[in-house]
């Protein structure tokens, strides 16, 4: 390992990292843990939420395009995305980044992202890893990963139990494949070249691809301030609608969706046919446009729908007996 290279890109990000602190931070970048007053960020009766992921082989993308500053805004976006769900708000991120060899050009680009999206949406980068293992790694390759914490008083907290059939399912549109699905778009979309522009994306393959994971707190933010009140919320990620709606329904809630309701971006068009790729498939493995469901009482769909203009009305919930697909396409 190479501590000096090391060192370097840790001083490097520093003004990146120190600018997304706020007053609750204790202390600064170099301690053994980052340390942040409660006191400063949380109302009484708070509850944490937190969330963990990575940008899968999403990686190797940047890498092939030698751009990797994207990847950083996936990483955090996802996790506020994920603990947003429950009605939490982002309080503090960390992110892990292994690689075979450490490049300090890469490494300062992928946190600097990272604190880019932290303060977008007022959260603190507080505290990271970077981990250089040679023979674990091929060269040139990385992994990326993150995790988050937010918080809620426990009265907000956003949890689907009163999510009744009738409820309408608005669909929050996604930026392209966010973190998920890249797999399969490797596979059927390599021999493309990564570089190749293509009429209907409007850009290359590999930037449609880097396009970055949106963040919802905003959207989430005005459907509050509009007095909409959210019943659930669901992050369309891995597992697409059939996986993820259901962590949100309760028992003998499910839920009808409409694919024609929704523009579904050209980027899945193309990866569904050069790959001979089924409807039933690409709606299991992708979020086809649509990154976050979010589910209201029937009388406070106006007041959504004028709140967040680009929100779509994609389904409804209904009676669901325990047999069948709970959620229908």
């Amino acid at each position: 390992m190479d501590i000096d290279a090391k060192m370097a890109a840790f001083q490097r990000i520093r003004a990146a990292v120190e600018s997304t602190y706020t007053p609750a931070v204790l202390g600064g970048i170099g301690a053994f843990g980052g340390q942040i007053a409660l006191d400063e960020v949380c109302l009484h009766d708070a509850v944490l939420v937190a969330s963990t992921d990575g940008v899968g082989t999403k990686t190797m993308i940047a890498e092939a395009m030698g751009r990797y500053d994207t990847v950083g805004h996936d990483i955090v976006n996802h996790c506020v995305n994920d603990v947003l769900a429950q009605g939490a708000r982002p309080l503090f991120f960390l992110d892990y980044i292994a690689s075979g060899k450490l490049e300090p050009d890469v490494t300062v680009s992928v946190v600097s992202g990272c604190a880019e999206a932290c303060r977008a949406v007022g959260c603190v980068l507080i505290g990271g890893e970077t981990a250089e293992m040679p023979g674990v790694y091929k060269p040139g390759s990385f992994d990326l990963v993150g995790a988050l914490v937010g918080w809620a008083p426990r009265e907000d907290l956003i949890d689907g139990r009163d999510v009744r059939p009738g409820d309408v399912c608005l669909g929050l549109p996604s930026s392209g494949l966010h973190t998920n699905g890249y797999s399969l778009a490797r596979r059927v979309l390599g021999d493309l070249g990564w570089e190749t522009v293509l009429p209907e994306l409007g850009c290359s393959v590999g930037e449609a691809l880097l396009a970055p994971h949106r963040a919802y707190l905003a959207e989430f933010d005005a459907l509050v301030s509009a007095g909409v009140r959210v019943k659930a919320m669901a992050h369309i990620t891995g597992g697409g609608f059939l996986d993820n709606l259901p962590r949100v329904l309760p028992d003998g809630v499910g839920v009808t969706l409409d694919r024609s309701a929704w523009r579904v971006p050209p980027i899945f068009r193309l990866i569904q046919q050069r790959g001979s790729v089924s409807d039933d498939e690409m709606h299991r493995v992708f979020n086809m446009g649509v990154g976050m469901v979010v589910i209201v009482a029937p009388e406070d769909v106006a007041a959504a729908l004028a709140a967040v203009p680009e929100a779509v009305i994609i389904g409804e919930t209904e009676p669901w007996g325990g047999l069948g697909t709970r959620v229908r396409l």
